[in-house]
């Protein structure tokens, strides 16, 4: 009986996961994956930048090491890091499964910024691209997407809240 109800949530788990890759954002020029928005908000470039600034000195452990680029004249701020992703066995424990490096943009002008999340690679003993999990039907490949995405989702959600004008309360007299 026991393989039965294994394999039932096999096929619920695949079928569940098969629109998914649907969700996940792929530049048509490039073919890679790609997460990019213009967000509209209050704000110029200079305040923007410093927003910026603000979010990822306290969104990132060791945020001077994460920018390479931090040019406020042409208000964009480039950036590199890294999250893991893990694999779960059978037993249900989790175990690692690599290490995946992603480059960020950010871009500012009045009334909005642009931000983009590019280049997903694989660090494992080489680079590998993390498109080849698109394609594969492996659902650990779809496991590993979901984990991509919900990092993304994440990091935007947590962008679009440090962005937001700083709003002044004036102090009761009395």
């Amino acid at each position: 009986m026991k393989p039965r109800y294994f394999i039932a949530i096999l096929i619920l788990f695949t079928f569940s996961l098969k629109g998914f890759t649907q969700s996940i954002p792929v530049d048509e020029d490039s073919g890679k994956i790609q997460y990019q928005e213009v967000v509209k908000e209050k704000g110029n470039p200079e305040e923007f930048f410093i927003r910026a600034v603000s979010w990822i000195n306290s969104y990132y452990s060791n945020p001077f090491e994460v920018t390479k680029t931090r040019d406020q004249s042409s208000g964009i701020i480039k950036g590199l890091h890294r999250f893991r992703v893990e694999q779960t066995m059978e037993d249900g424990q989790k175990m690692d499964a690599g290490t995946v490096q992603y480059e960020f943009k950010l871009e500012f002008k009045e009334g909005r910024y642009r931000y983009t999340l590019s280049e997903f690679i694989l660090r494992q003993s080489s680079a590998v691209p993390v498109e080849k999990w698109l394609n594969s039907s492996d659902p650990k490949s779809k496991s590993y997407l979901k984990q991509l995405d919900n990092f993304a989702q994440d990091w935007i959600k947590s962008l679009k809240e440090g962005m937001k004008p700083v709003e002044i309360k004036k102090e009761e007299e009395w």
